[in-house]
């Protein structure tokens, strides 16, 4: 079980993109800065964080590039807007880890933990047991199992998730309930 008053500025926070931060399009993809739409709390939830994290950095599935959906140049538009908003809110986001690959065995698609090792190549004082994964999917869950991490569920888009689950070390309804936890 996760400890959250242990955590401190030697921490590192991997967060999921779509149904975490901002809204989630059922069976399809956000394609374009137009259809990414923050939670109402996402940015206050980013700050308090930012004041907790050393390091926050987003690891996303993106397989709507890979199939063509959408452009790169979208996908950077999207993730720069979205970190100027999240900057100018207080937040911080270090890094933005994507994963565009179709086969679902590549090592940085998630559940697969690439996505960690290559954020721990990119800052080597990251300690992935000291280190934790907020996602709003079971494979999130098991990124974080797979990767050494620590695990928080947000309920975003799937509150039917069973819970306990030996892939969830801790629950919440959304990021900023995560965030107020952790701020104590």
């Amino acid at each position: 079980m996760l400890d959250l008053t242990k955590i401190n500025q030697d921490w590192t926070l991997f967060l999921d993109r779509d149904g975490v931060i901002n809204h989630d399009k059922d069976n399809d993809y956000i394609r374009n800065w137009e259809e990414f739409r923050f939670y109402d709390s996402t940015l206050e939830a980013l700050a308090i964080l930012a004041k907790k994290f050393t390091r926050i950095v987003i690891v996303t599935n993106q397989k709507g590039v890979g199939r063509g959906l959408m452009t790169l140049e979208d996908l950077q538009r999207i993730h720069s807007n979205m970190l100027e908003a999240v900057d100018q809110h207080g937040g911080r986001i270090d890094k933005i880890y994507f994963c565009s690959d179709l086969d679902n065995d590549s090592i940085n698609r998630k559940p697969n933990p690439g996505m960690a090792f290559q954020a721990k190549a990119d800052f080597p004082e990251i300690d992935l047991t000291r280190s934790l994964v907020a996602g709003n999917r079971t494979s999130d869950m098991e990124f974080g199992r797979n990767a050494g991490m620590h695990t928080v569920f947000i309920a975003s888009t799937h509150p039917e998730t069973p819970f306990p689950d030996p892939r969830i070390d801790l629950r919440f309804d959304d990021l900023l309930g995560f965030a107020k936890a952790v701020q104590g």
